[in-house]
């Protein structure tokens, strides 16, 4: 059974003191500048308990593969951040749904059909009227697409990471394309789910997804777990095979507490599409997501 990962209410209030207690610049960067991993692991596990020297085992072999670390800021939009900031670092064109005509159109679209997505919240603000939310969804795509392709047409790596860490620095377009994420990510559930009850086959994750007691169809999806994302939690196991699917994108994750084990590297999904991109995340505990940078050798999946 999954465990909850999300943090607790008090946890959350702790950071929130604490990004207004300090004046440091890193506090403000939605991802930190990038420093050696093993640096940053020797500083973060100094300890000699069992889990300390399985983090540094785990951070070993990482860095069999990558030189480097980026800090995701750790709120509960981290796997949504981690995850987008790496797809959109590497990207060198626009995806294909990312180019239909009707990929605006979609909460449009999505609201003709289901009346319940009159709930979706949108950073906490609370009983819009049907059009603004779908207007304020559809600008939320637009700029997804808009920053997705402007970063994708930038040739040269350095200039790519500059424009990428501009855009996370400004943070009204960073968490609006957090909502746009979001809002693929219960399209993406409604077609599984409507795939499933037509007797389409759909991937296993999906079955696992609307196997829950809290989101057996997507309308609990969306009140029970999407509209928290970001607010009161972040995304559960089974919600990162979600987020692979809307963006089409392989997710590889380092799980660092389950290093010498089949789970240290994960695949989101298990089985791969072969023309799927692939982002590389690290984790220590499934609830926080950090960017392995700096590849030390080609790998291939």
């Amino acid at each position: 059974s999954e465990e909850d990962m999300y943090r607790d209410a008090e946890e959350i209030e702790r950071e929130k003191v604490l990004l207004c207690e300090t004046s440091s610049s890193e506090y403000k960067l939605s991802v930190s500048p990038e420093m050696d991993i093993m640096e940053y692991c020797t500083k973060e596990w100094r300890g000699n308990t069992p889990v300390a020297k399985r983090m540094r085992k785990g951070y070993e072999a990482v860095a069999q593969k990558f030189a480097s670390i980026r800090r995701v800021r750790g709120d509960n939009y981290c796997a949504l951040r981690a995850t987008l900031f790496q797809a959109l670092s590497q990207a060198s064109q626009l995806p294909s749904w990312l180019q239909s005509e009707d990929f605006t159109m979609l909460p449009e679209n999505l609201l003709s059909k289901y009346d319940w997505i009159k709930q979706w919240q949108l950073k906490q603000k609370l009983g819009r009227k049907m059009g603004e939310i779908s207007d304020e969804i559809k600008e939320y795509l637009i700029l997804l697409r808009k920053k997705w392709k402007n970063i994708s047409e930038i040739k040269g790596p350095i200039e790519k990471q500059e424009a990428c860490d501009k855009l996370f620095k400004n943070e009204e377009e960073e968490y609006s394309l957090y909502e746009a994420l979001k809002f693929l990510m219960l399209n993406t559930a409604i077609e599984l789910y409507n795939d499933d009850k037509n007797g389409r086959r759909v991937p296993v994750f999906s079955w696992l997804l609307f196997a829950r007691d809290t989101s057996s169809n997507p309308c609990q999806l969306m009140h029970n777990h999407l509209n928290h994302i970001g607010h009161s939690g972040g995304l559960e196991q089974v919600e990162m095979f979600l987020l692979a699917y809307a963006l089409q994108y392989t997710i590889q994750v380092y799980r660092l507490y389950k290093y010498s084990t089949d789970e240290f590297i994960t695949l989101y999904p298990n089985e791969p599409e072969e023309d799927w991109p692939v982002v590389t995340l690290i984790t220590e505990d499934d609830r926080h997501y950090n960017i392995p940078v700096r590849m030390c050798q080609e790998t291939m999946l």
